[in-house]
C-alpha cells in the first residue's frame, strides 16, 4: 500500500466518519437516552480504534491461518452486534429511528465506490468490486435522495416505494460483499486470483467490511423492520 495516493485513504477515512456521523445523528435524534444508544456511541468509536490498530499492526495480512482472521475479528463482531440490538433493543430503540436519516444515510455508497474505483486503479481491489465490474451498488447512493423526496413528500411517507427500494438496495449490498469476500487473498478465495481484494486487510480500508458496511446493513434492516411493523410511523 506504500505507492496508493495519499487522497484514497483520506477520501475513505473522511467516508467512514461521515457514516459514523450519520448514524449518531439518526440515533440522536430520538433515542440518544436508551441503553443501547449509549453503548453504541461509546463502543463504536472504540471499534474503529481497534480495527485500526489491529489492521496497522498487520495482523490481518496473515490470510493462510484457520480460522480466517478478517471474518473472525472484523466481520462476526460487528453482524453479532446488529443480531444482538434486534433481539433486546428493537422496540425502544430500532423501531424508534428516525426512517427519513436511515434513508439518506445510503448517500455514502457513493465515495464508496468512488474510492472502491481508485483502489482498483492502484492494484488493490479487483474490478469486479468497481462499478465497472459486477458492483452495481452506486445505484443505492444515486437514487438515496431521490427515494427520500420521493418518499416523503407532501408530509406523507409512500411506504411501498420504501420497501421495494430498500430490498433493492440490500441485494445490491449483497452482492459486492459476496463478490469481495470471494475475492479476499485467503483459502476460500473463489475470484479474482489475479488482483485480489487485498485493500481491506489494511487501515483505514479495514473499515469497510468492519464499520461501513455493517453501518449501512443496520440501516436497511432498521428501516424494513420500522416499514413492516404494524404500528407503523416514519
Amino acid at each position: 500500500m506504500e505507492n496508493l495516493p495519499g487522497y484514497v485513504s483520506i477520501a475513505f477515512i473522511l467516508t467512514t466518519f461521515l457514516t459514523v456521523g450519520f448514524l449518531f445523528y439518526a440515533v440522536r435524534q430520538i433515542v440518544s437516552d436508551t441503553t443501547a444508544a449509549k453503548i453504541l456511541f461509546a463502543l463504536v468509536p472504540l471499534w474503529l480504534i481497534f480495527q485500526a490498530a489491529l489492521a496497522s499492526s498487520g495482523f490481518y495480512l496473515l490470510v493462510d491461518v484457520f480460522p480466517p482472521r478478517l471474518p473472525l475479528f472484523a466481520v462476526i463482531p460487528a453482524l453479532v452486534l446488529i443480531i444482538l440490538l434486534f433481539i433486546f433493543a428493537r422496540k425502544d430503540f430500532i423501531s424508534r429511528i428516525p426512517l427519513k436519516t436511515l434513508t439518506l444515510l445510503h448517500v455514502i455508497r457513493i465515495p464508496v465506490e468512488i474510492v472502491l474505483l481508485w483502489l482498483f486503479q492502484n492494484g488493490q481491489v479487483p474490478q469486479l468490486m468497481t462499478f465497472e465490474g459486477r458492483n452495481f451498488d452506486i445505484l443505492s447512493g444515486l437514487t438515496a435522495p431521490i427515494i427520500y423526496w420521493l418518499a416523503f413528500r407532501n408530509g406523507k411517507t409512500n411506504r411501498p416505494l420504501l420497501i421495494a427500494w430498500n430490498i433493492f438496495a440490500l441485494l445490491l449490498l449483497i452482492n459486492i460483499v459476496t463478490n469481495a469476500v470471494l475475492s479476499i487473498p485467503a483459502p476460500f478465495q473463489q475470484l479474482a486470483f489475479e488482483q485480489p481484494n487485498r485493500a481491506v486487510l489494511y487501515f483505514p480500508f479495514v473499515w469497510l467490511p468492519s464499520v461501513v458496511v455493517p453501518v449501512v446493513l443496520f440501516c436497511h434492516l432498521a428501516s424494513l423492520n420500522k416499514l413492516f411493523s404494524i404500528d407503523f410511523k416514519s
